[in-house]
């Protein structure tokens, strides 16, 4: 579930930026927000196991 929402963050991220300039400051944020689930899944991850 969260790769899927990781990969959500990751299109609009790739859309956003192909769309416009002045969403610039958004795709950013989508783009930490992706970075931030990779990060709390590999975390999740390594502590269940």
């Amino acid at each position: 579930m969260l790769w899927a929402i990781c990969a959500l963050f990751l299109a609009l991220w790739l859309v956003s930026m192909a769309v416009s300039v002045t969403l610039g400051g958004f795709a950013h944020l989508l783009l930490i927000a992706a970075i931030a689930v990779i990060l709390f899944r590999v975390w999740q991850t390594k502590t269940t196991t």
